[in-house]
């Protein structure tokens, strides 16, 4: 019966339309990979003080009745596990056309500047963070139509004024002592992590030992928090027992890993991400400890 009202609607007050969005094409234009599923699209990427412009066009195969056209630039926080937690931090709204027909095909250019995009993309495991035009049609008769078109901001952020070193010594009572040291305590994306492990006290078998990189995503608060951690990467760093007074070196690339984003603080109130370098031994028994 739905179907068969909206055929009738469809004849009376024309079909439904096909609504495409262009970004300009800069020169300077940059895209990012984006995974969807098993699925990996490209997605316009926009960086710091870019203006957002390019073209919406709308296609109908016979004369639409509407009684208005807008783009909405929106930025929105998507929780994943409820999918009615939505939260907007930025819209803007563009009207295209006033009531009116449309006939075969129409162009509307558009342009946003001076947008506040505080915030990175973000796809995690309970939380999105997107940003997206949707074009929509309004129609006196008969359902609205949209389209959203999602696209990717990159956000730049100042060097850290102080990046100490981290140091720390570790180990199990009378059996193993340990001290590592890390050059510093912020990387880029595309940094190298360099450090040091010192074996002071070694009494009991080791097997290998591994360092990982671990992603730690925390979403909600409350009794809504939840907390997900993720090994990004794995590496084993030394094969064999170590002795007193050895010492073992860290070197790692991080620009290799495509999965490793900005950290993310307390964004909105609704979620952070934080990455964390774990040390783990094994021993010939396969029992690990991590620090």
């Amino acid at each position: 019966m739905a179907l068969a009202t909206q055929r009738l609607t469809d004849a009376l007050f024309g079909s439904a339309a096909k609504i495409f969005v262009v970004f300009d094409d800069s020169p300077t234009k940059k895209m990012a990979m984006v995974k969807k599923g098993n699925v990996e699209v490209e997605q316009r990427l926009f960086g710091p003080g870019e203006n957002i412009c390019g073209e919406v066009t709308i296609e109908t195969p016979k004369k639409l009745e509407h009684t208005g056209i807008k783009l909405e630039l929106i930025g929105q926080i998507e929780m994943l596990q409820d999918r009615g937690s939505i939260f907007e931090f930025t819209s803007l709204v563009r009207e295209l056309e006033g009531p009116g027909e449309l006939t075969y095909r129409k162009k509307y250019p558009f342009e946003f500047s001076e947008i506040e995009r505080p915030y990175e993309s973000y796809d995690g495991t309970n939380v999105r963070l997107r940003y997206f035009l949707r074009t929509t049609i309004t129609r006196q008769y008969g359902a609205k139509m949209s389209h959203e078109e999602t696209f990717r901001v990159h956000t730049a952020s100042e060097e850290p004024e102080t990046n100490n070193s981290i140091k720390m010594e570790v180990g199990i009572e009378d059996c193993l002592h340990i001290e590592f040291e890390y050059n510093k305590s912020k990387y880029h994306l595309h940094d190298v992590v360099l450090g040091k492990i010192f074996f002071l006290l070694v009494r009991i078998r080791i097997k290998h030992m591994e360092v990982a990189i671990i992603k730690r995503e925390q979403t909600g608060t409350g009794t809504s928090a939840n907390t997900d951690n993720e090994t990004v990467a794995k590496f084993e760093i030394m094969d064999g027992a170590p002795v007193r007074g050895e010492s073992i070196p860290i070197r790692l690339f991080l620009g290799g890993f495509e999965q490793l984003t900005p950290t993310f603080r307390n964004v909105n109130n609704r979620f952070s991400v934080k990455y964390f370098l774990n040390l783990v031994l094994v021993d010939e028994e396969d029992r690990t400890s991590s620090s």
